[in-house]
């Protein structure tokens, strides 16, 4: 079985690995993803189309990053044929079974249905969020000189800038104010694109107060609305 799964905005108790299938490792009792009760019965409802439904558990994994949210994969796989570590918990008749590599990435998410009746699928209601830009290596303040202004091209064009660049990116310093402000341009790929506001904020911005403690906050001074295709329109 495969679902459609969309992303939507929106208590592990420890236990000591058993043994489960063939080349398995599991962690019972750890509610890592949680399961609505509307959820739970639109899944019962679709396995029990299974050949042997009481032998399927559901399992959940993280595949990869779409735009500023995860990508999932679900399906429906035999207990006793998984294979690797999974953290697994048990709702209902459902076992729910979560790769240990994407545990800490699903932690406190809820698989759900869409709040609008005329969406199909279900929707995991995720408070997680992909890191867009990964973090500075240790000691890169301390690499930075000059004026505040400075220290800012030096961190764009030494440690933000290449991560941008991967996505066809760049980022520029427009100024800094008296009082700490920093304003910068993004483009490339990163003018006009929808998840442009995530990238500054939780990217370049962290990355800049992290590393220049007189930096008190930093802005988008792009128009995302110029350029061949803009988002903002």
């Amino acid at each position: 079985m495969s679902a459609e799964v969309s992303t939507d905005e929106e208590v592990p108790a420890e236990s000591d690995p058993v043994d489960g299938g063939p080349g398995e490792t599991v962690r019972e009792g750890e509610v890592v993803l949680d399961v609505s009760p509307e959820a739970l019965e639109l899944v019962l409802e679709i396995r029990s189309a299974e050949p042997d439904p009481e032998a399927l558990a559901l399992r959940v994994a993280i595949t990869g990053i779409s735009g500023s949210e995860f990508a999932y994969d679900l399906g429906f796989e035999e207990l006793d044929g998984l294979e690797g570590e999974h953290v697994r918990a048990t709702f209902g008749d459902l076992v729910v079974a979560v790769p240990v590599d994407s545990v800490d990435r699903l932690r406190g998410a809820v698989l759900d249905l869409p709040r609008d009746p005329g969406q199909g699928g279900m929707v995991i209601r995720n408070p997680n969020r992909p890191d867009p830009m990964g973090s500075l290596p240790p000691g890169v303040a301390e690499t930075l000189t000059g004026e505040v202004s400075e220290r800012v091209e030096q961190l764009l064009r030494e440690h933000i800038n290449p991560s941008l660049a991967a996505h066809g990116g760049y980022a520029l310093l427009v100024d800094v104010s008296d009082d700490g402000v920093v304003r910068v341009t993004m483009g490339g790929g990163c003018q006009g694109c929808s998840v442009s506001a995530i990238t500054l904020s939780e990217g370049i911005k962290r990355m800049i107060l992290e590393a220049i403690p007189e930096v008190v906050d930093v802005v988008d001074a792009t128009d995302h609305a110029a350029g061949d295709s803009p988002y903002y329109t």
